[in-house]
């Protein structure tokens, strides 16, 4: 009998942020972004609206929302996707205190 030996796969632990373990340049701001605007899909996708709606509410061309429901947050900036809240009539609120070293320098956080 033979017995198979698996390959040991390497792996590393994530950082909590993919774009900083990728080493991309402003990974806390691409994280953020990533965060509010899966924030938006989130509330849009529970909303059940059709595209056309969610063009007219956010004011943007429907080309723009099929981008937004397919997760390319990248193609708006963070202040498109906080008027994107603020169409969703939701409330944002932005704190500003001292960086302490290891965490992120930007953070997003959502209230239930």
């Amino acid at each position: 009998m033979s017995t198979k030996r698996r390959k040991q796969i390497e792996c590393e632990e994530s950082s909590g942020n993919v774009f900083a373990d990728l080493g991309l340049k402003d990974a806390d701001q691409l994280l953020a972004r990533a965060q509010i605007g899966f924030h938006v899909f989130k509330i849009l996708e529970d909303k059940k609206l059709k595209q056309r709606e969610i063009a007219e509410v956010l004011g943007i061309a429907q080309p723009d929302v099929s981008h937004l429901m397919n997760g390319h947050f990248s193609r708006f900036t963070t202040d498109k996707l906080l008027d994107f809240l603020k169409r969703l009539n939701r409330k944002v609120t932005i704190e500003v205190s001292r960086h302490h070293k290891g965490e992120p320098y930007q953070q997003v956080t959502f209230a239930p």
